[in-house]
């Protein structure tokens, strides 16, 4: 069993007028098998929580901690992190020309492991997680989400979960751009490393739709840059049918 533990995190951005505050004190606790989801408006915070874990440099932690059983996840590297178990897949999703996406899936996956994986396992590996991802076998091939549509990148996140079996693993807005077809996929993805491991998942999302596919075990709202409430799956159905008005007005 791992713990995520985040407490009391504060983080600011620089802007033209200086340093904005965008988390204002963030408690948030994930353990191994548990799947939380983080919902809210646009500008609530959502995103910089996900990329503040993860070390992005444009988010400056101005307080609290984050740690991964007890461990400083603050004071390690964006690869140390990584090495850690967490994972992080952008809603935006970043190309990467000239590197194609079996040079990139392996380099990964030995970074994560200490060693190559055997060229024989790992062709297996990429395939059947490929298959089940319904993504044509020539993907492999081609530069990381260069050209890829929406679809396309988000299932390419989702094979890369499956493949570097992380301990947590914090989706922003998965669903974003995707139509039914592909949600259902994407989600039955990430099912699937759920139902294979004890990965602790923190999904954040807008929209209540993916939760028909992915159950939470928890639901917290985020407004202002803190969490202003906390349930379990019932609070997303009250989301869904009242929408985030109350919690910006307040």
């Amino acid at each position: 069993m791992s713990t995520l533990e985040i407490k009391n995190l504060q983080v600011s951005v620089a802007t033209d007028a200086g340093m904005k505050e965008i988390l204002r004190g963030v408690d948030l606790t994930i353990k191994s098998g548990e799947t939380h989801a983080i919902m809210g408006p646009n500008g609530s915070g959502k995103s910089t929580l996900a990329y503040s874990i993860a070390g992005h440099p444009k988010y400056t932690v101005t307080g609290g901690s984050v740690t991964l059983d007890g461990a400083d996840v603050l004071a390690m590297s964006v690869d140390e992190r990584a090495k850690a178990g967490l994972f992080l897949a952008m809603q935006y999703p970043v190309e990467v020309p000239g590197v194609s996406v079996t040079n990139f899936l392996r380099t990964a996956a030995t970074a994560i492991r200490g060693e190559a994986p055997k060229i024989r396992t790992w062709v297996g590996e990429v395939k059947e997680a490929m298959a089940a991802l319904k993504m044509d076998p020539g993907f492999a091939e081609r530069n990381v989400n260069e050209g890829f549509s929406g679809g396309e990148k988000k299932r390419h996140e989702i094979l890369q979960l499956e493949l570097l079996k992380p301990k947590f693993a914090i989706l922003d807005e998965t669903d974003s751009g995707l139509d039914v077809d592909a949600l259902r996929v994407v989600s039955e993805g990430v099912n699937r490393v759920k139902e294979n491991s004890e990965i602790g998942v923190l999904l954040i999302t807008h929209y209540t739709r993916i939760l028909r596919y992915i159950k939470p075990d928890f639901v917290h709202v985020f407004a202002a840059g803190r969490v202003v409430e906390e349930g379990g799956p019932e609070l997303a159905d009250k989301l869904e049918e009242k929408g985030y008005a109350d919690y910006v007005q307040a």
